[in-house]
């Protein structure tokens, strides 16, 4: 095989209460072609490189020589996953090039490892909405780099409303800002609407998601970046939506709605103090996906 197409969906990851545990598989795109050729590996980007040869380690062989084009729908730089794409674009890409040598499950394992959290390359991989956890062994010590992953389809019914700021936000910046502890009271009720939100899309009971966004481990403190978050949170909730959280690290702020997504997206356009654009679209439920093959 000499050359392959890959297309990653973008995703929406922490769902306000699941830091660094939900996310949702986004219908919009990033695609890659990987050619084998003689290109040295400087010719790459770093994280195109570096991806590579973290799959060249776990697969005890030597990666080929490519060259790889992009073309990207996916926002960079504003909580999307955007990076993520790039990383199992080129994990996927390599592995079919080589013969195929990790399954998917290994793919996202090396995906996370490199994203150093999971919560874009689950759902980017697998589709749908997904929920990570960290397995333990029997005394309860974490097995590294093991992870329990669940899955659930997210129905066309709800509407994705996204809001994106020009404004560019490092992943790095905005976890530098989180404070080392919270207090037992927010930890409880984090973990009550995360749960909470998890039942009603595992259930796609989507009404009963009304209430379940609300965060106190990362959202309050990155609001300090985008000050404008809570404005366009309640301005997208006003117009009718189930609700409304920042997008991994931001800057995007989406909302979920069943119904008047264009009246949503206005309302929250409308609370902004900054130029924006929205994107109105559906979870992918198909995650990434091998386009052609030659």
């Amino acid at each position: 095989m000499q050359k392959v197409t890959v297309r990653v969906p973008a995703s929406t990851s922490n769902l306000g209460p699941g830091f660094d545990c939900l996310g949702v598989a986004l219908n919009i795109h990033n695609s890659f072609t990987f050619r084998r050729s003689p290109a040295r590996q400087s010719d790459h980007p770093g994280i195109v490189s570096e991806a590579a040869n973290r799959f060249s380690q776990q697969a005890h062989c030597r990666a080929c020589s490519f060259s790889c084009s992009m073309a990207e729908q996916v926002p960079r730089l504003r909580g999307l996953g955007s990076s993520a794409t790039i990383r199992l674009g080129t994990l996927l890409a390599i592995n079919r090039l080589s013969g195929d040598p990790l399954d998917r499950s290994t793919i996202f394992r090396l995906c996370a490892e490199l994203e150093g959290h999971p919560d874009n390359a689950a759902p980017a991989t697998f589709g749908g909405f997904t929920v990570i956890g960290s397995a333990h062994t029997a005394d309860r010590t974490p097995r590294r780099g093991v992870r329990t992953l669940q899955r659930f389809t997210v129905s066309a019914r709800l509407y994705f409303v996204l809001l994106i700021p020009e404004l560019k936000i490092q992943t790095s910046r905005a976890r530098r800002i989180l404070p080392a502890r919270i207090s037992h009271t927010a930890a409880v009720e984090n973990c009550g609407n995360a749960c909470a939100l998890t039942a009603a899309f595992a259930s796609q009971d989507y009404e009963k998601l009304r209430g379940t966004f609300i965060d106190h481990l990362h959202q309050p403190f990155r609001a300090k970046l985008i000050p404008f978050l809570p404005h366009v949170v309640a301005a997208a909730e006003r117009a009718g939506a189930l609700g409304a959280f920042l997008s991994g690290s931001g800057s995007t702020i989406a909302a979920v709605t069943l119904h008047a997504p264009k009246k949503v997206a206005a309302a929250m356009s409308r609370a902004a103090t900054t130029p924006v654009r929205t994107i109105i679209t559906h979870a992918d439920n198909r995650g990434a996906k091998i386009l052609t093959n030659h």
